[in-house]
């Protein structure tokens, strides 16, 4: 077999096997956005 042909070939196979591949979902952590204190006024 030519070069070019061993390559495609190991090409062909590796989108193969990703496709065969199991999904795995992403997990998404949302976390609470806090406001920041209010300013009195007591340490100006």
């Amino acid at each position: 077999m030519s070069t070019s042909t061993r390559v495609l070939l190991a090409l062909c196979l590796a989108a193969f096997a990703a496709a065969c591949a199991p999904r795995t979902e992403e997990v998404v952590v949302v976390e609470p956005i806090t406001s920041e204190p209010a300013s009195t006024g007591k340490y100006k």
